[in-house]
């Protein structure tokens, strides 16, 4: 690749705050890479790993050497990702995704996309914070809890209990990313070990097979793909935040692109140990119940959290939850605040916040939560494919940096095509081909490639700047 180019001028009469939102992050306001070991390690170890575990065997139907061999692979690929892809920009250039996006783009499309990506954000913090509430419902038998086959609210005593998480998570995020930092280094060991020691429990229970032989497929009439369907879930999961971007706004904290190492510890902690063990839980409750799968579906997942590991096991599901939520959220309200510039973050993260919260009522985004992941996933991928041409390609294949920011923040049409006609396609190939629609995690990678080629092809017929137009780096 060319060498890598510099910062652009920021613009001076933007506002400086201590996120530094429309700045470059300072020298003095750079993190250790323990900062991130931490906070991924939160994130990624995480309430929705609870679910995410057993939908591999309900959903997909995935045996144990599918499972195991997919996880592996799909992990060390998204930490790779990470490493080589989102954090040399990061550590480069120092500015949120958002930032970043605006002088390519241009404020207009910036607009839309930063309300896509914040929607999409709150829908998958309010899985979490679905994740967090559930683990109530042994505590309180009274109140009915959402099932594996849920989709509604199940009453209002669930309500009430998702609004109060809801608020506690939108407090945390709203302080800002200290605080979300400091939550994740506190939880994140203690929480792993309670993820294992519910598998173990399992395993017990189960007469100690190994691990493998527990894990027997669930019937399913579809054949997913086994291991592809594991890894390319297991590396794109979190296609928003690597080959999206949007880390960009937690990596331009880091001293150097090395902390792109870092989310490792989120996706063999959390997305390996935790996904397994979370899975043994389910094959485990499938084998109680006889081999009725239906049967297994109907329960709630407070009550098999519960019987694994009690008390200790249910305020793990509600920390956890919490823990993945509050970077989630902080994130949404970036996106909102610069959709929005008039809001200051605390603001647009309390928008974000009653936005999660209203979403988590709801259990549908978490029980489908494969699909989700998948399909917003390729929705938000794309973005980030436009700014790694830009960032990397431009100068070689003759194509103008920052097009907006030297064009007095017009509108850039190649990069609203590069994003959409990919996703179009993807639409298309997702109501047509069964198996697409049965893991959307397929989509990701075409459709981010997709979005970087017509990128190149079509930012060469933008209008050249004027020389007296706002500058850009070189």
């Amino acid at each position: 690749m060319s060498t890598p180019p510099t910062v652009s001028d920021t613009p001076a009469d933007a506002p400086v705050s201590g996120e530094y939102e429309h700045q470059p992050v300072p020298p003095a306001a750079r993190k250790g890479s323990a900062s991130f070991w931490g906070m991924y390690a939160g994130e990624h170890t995480a309430g929705t790993e609870f679910l995410i575990g057993p939908l591999f065997l309900l959903a997909w139907g995935v045996g144990g050497w599918s499972l195991l061999a997919g996880l592996l692979a799909g992990n060390l690929m998204a930490v790779l990702t990470w490493r080589f892809v989102t954090a040399p920009i990061a550590t480069r250039a120092r500015l949120t995704l958002y930032a970043q996006l605006e002088r390519i783009c241009g404020r207009k499309f910036v607009t839309l996309y930063n309300l896509m990506n914040g929607l999409l954000f709150c829908f998958l913090a309010g899985s979490m914070i679905t994740v967090s509430a559930s683990a109530f419902g042994p505590l309180l038998p009274g109140v009915a809890m959402p099932t594996f086959a849920s989709t509604l609210p199940t009453g209002f005593g669930w309500c009430a209990i998702v609004i109060v998480i809801g608020a506690a998570i939108t407090y945390v995020a709203a302080k800002g990313y200290d605080l979300v930092s400091r939550i994740g280094n506190l939880a994140a060991p203690w929480m792993f070990l309670v993820f294992l020691a519910c598998g173990l429990v399992v395993l017990a229970k189960m007469g100690a097979p190994g691990v493998i032989e527990a894990l027997t497929p669930v019937r399913h009439d579809l054949d997913v793909g086994g291991f592809w369907a594991v890894f390319f879930f297991a590396w794109l999961c979190n296609a928003a935040m690597h080959l999206g971007m949007a880390d960009l706004s937690i990596l331009r904290f880091a001293r150097d692109e090395r902390a792109g190492w870092a989310p490792a510890a989120g996706m063999y902690l959390g997305h390996f140990v935790a996904w397994l063990c979370a899975a043994l839980m389910l094959a485990y409750w499938v084998k109680r119940m006889g081999g009725d799968v239906e049967a297994a579906k109907a329960v709630s997942l407070g009550d098999m959290v519960n019987d694994a590991a009690g008390i200790t096991g249910l305020i793990c599901v509600v920390i956890a939850g919490w823990t993945t939520a509050n970077p989630t959220l902080y994130r949404a309200g970036l996106a909102f605040q610069a959709m929005v510039p008039a809001l200051s973050r605390t603001q647009a993260t309390l928008l974000a916040g009653a936005v999660c919260t209203g979403a988590g009522l709801f259990p549908a985004f978490a029980m489908r939560l494969l699909d989700f992941v998948g399909i917003y996933g390729t929705i938000l991928a794309p973005v980030g494919a436009i700014l790694f041409v830009d960032f990397w390609l431009a100068r070689r294949f003759g194509i103008v940096r920052e097009w907006a920011s030297r064009h007095q923040g017009g509108f850039n049409f190649a990069a609203l095509l590069a994003w959409v006609l990919p996703l179009l396609v993807g639409a298309w190939a997702y109501v047509t081909f069964p198996l697409i629609k049965a893991v959307p995690s397929y989509l990701v990678v075409p459709c981010w490639i997709a979005a970087g080629a017509c990128y190149l092809c079509l930012a060469r017929l933008l209008p050249v700047p004027r020389e007296n137009s706002h500058p850009a780096s070189a």
